[in-house]
Formats: C-alpha cells, structure tokens, sequence
C-alpha cells in the first residue's frame, strides 16, 4: 500500500507534496511521489535538468523527514492523470494526493482535465489539494 502524490514543482505540486508527506506520515505507508512529463519540443535537455534538480531536493527532503519513499520521473508521452492512474493501480494505492489551481470560468468549463480525470477514474480515495500563501 502506498499514498501517491502528482508533483510538479509549482505552488500547486508543492501543497500536494506538502499533504501526501503528512497523509504518509499520518498512515506510516510509503510515499510515491510522480513527475509525469509529456516531452516534446519545449522539454529539452535543461528543463530535463532542471526538473532532476528539484526531484533531487524532493528526494533529500523525504529523507530528512524519515519517510520511506520512491520519486518516478516519467516521460512516457502520457497525460499526467494516465500515469498516476496507473502507478496508483500498480502501487495498489490507499490514496492519491493532487494540487489544484484556481480558474477562471472559462477554464472552469474545460476544467483540468487532468484533475478530473483522476478524481472520477481514480480506484482508491483522492485528496484534491489548494496552495495555500506559503506554498
């Protein structure tokens, strides 16, 4: 059993983060916590470097805090709520953790698709998370 988390460095991956980390610690059950890219033409080899950077610090932060855990990377071409569906099925998941961000109304109407996606395909309970101001 595991608690997944959909982490992307922005306010909004962070305040997951920041709730899976808790929700883990709550549970004592491992944290995976998963970058889902799409690649393509503006993921480069910086950005690629830039986004290890931050797992990077993820990875160091989970251990000061005495969590067992697992950080995937994945550039497979999928949408973002397809890979943590999976890792969540895989992983046979207690719960999975994602940030949301506030929209305008006409966002409101194409919703994050990704977001929704996962709260209605999810197998296990989902944890829908906003940024706070520290974040």
């Amino acid at each position: 059993m595991a608690i997944i988390v959909g982490y992307i460095p922005t306010r909004e991956g962070r305040a997951a983060l920041n709730a899976a980390r808790t929700e883990a610690l709550l549970r004592k059950t491992r944290l995976i916590v998963v970058n889902s890219q799409r690649g393509g033409r503006d993921f480069d080899a910086s950005e690629a470097r830039r986004f290890e950077d931050e797992l990077d610090g993820v990875r160091e932060a989970l251990d000061g805090a005495g969590i067992e855990h697992e950080v995937r990377a994945l550039g497979r071409g999928n949408e973002p709520a397809e890979d943590l569906i999976e890792v969540a099925t895989e992983a046979e998941a207690d719960l999975i953790v994602i940030g949301l961000r506030r929209r305008t109304p006409i966002g409101k109407l194409i919703l994050g698709s990704n977001a929704q996606r996962i709260l209605l395909e999810a197998q296990c309970p989902v944890l829908a998370v906003k940024a706070g101001e520290g974040d």
